[in-house]
């Protein structure tokens, strides 16, 4: 059964960084793709980042790039989000996804139709 825990979710103050991880298990794809995504209340699902784990090719949404870094250990099957110069509209609730390795090798969509199990999502909460 696929599994996927997000964490390091919180508050904090316009400018401020948040990492946060997600720690995936159940699933025996070599590689796959992993993304992070985020809700606002009120709004549609966004995606943030992804991060092909078999080649570590990474992606970005346009809202985040230059300030959020997606990473991976993958000796231990965790993704991170490094958010830096956090700002009010980044507040959402933030889920790790994954294809589980179904798309195309080396690439990765940004778009949550791609993903096909989801964790429980984050709080992250920008004031400003």
């Amino acid at each position: 059964q696929v599994h996927l825990v997000e964490s390091g979710g919180g508050s904090v103050e316009t400018g401020g960084s948040l990492t946060l991880s997600c720690a995936a298990s159940g699933f025996s794809a070599s590689a796959n793709c992993m993304g992070w995504f985020r809700q606002a209340v009120g709004k549609e699902r966004e995606g943030v980042a992804a991060i092909h784990t078999g080649s570590s090719t990474t992606f970005y949404g346009d809202s985040v790039k230059g300030r959020f870094t997606i990473s991976q250990d993958a000796a231990k099957n965790i993704v991170y989000l490094q958010m830096n110069s956090l700002k009010p509209e980044d507040t959402a609730m933030y889920y790790c996804a994954t294809d589980l390795g179904q798309g195309l090798w080396g690439y990765c969509y940004t778009s949550a139709g791609y993903y096909r199990s989801w964790g429980q999502g984050t709080q992250v909460t920008v004031s400003s």
